[in-house]
């Protein structure tokens, strides 16, 4: 799986956005449950998470100013 180059970013509502953001912190959640508990799962999942919940955050402020 490769780094999404350009998120599909066109959230009508702030609520779409929270509920993005949320739901990739919750599987960020998910996968460090499974390496503490040492069970199966991709490490690289963590790199394009974290790079994806950036982007959103960062869209998030923009949309602020």
């Amino acid at each position: 799986m490769t780094f999404l180059k350009n998120i599909n970013l066109t959230f009508s509502k702030n609520e779409d956005l929270e509920n993005k953001i949320l739901s990739i912190s919750k599987e960020l959640v998910e996968l460090r449950l499974k390496k503490v508990t040492r069970q199966a799962f991709k490490p690289h999942e963590f790199k394009h998470k974290k790079f994806e919940l950036s982007k959103l955050i960062t869209i998030k402020n923009l949309k602020k100013i």
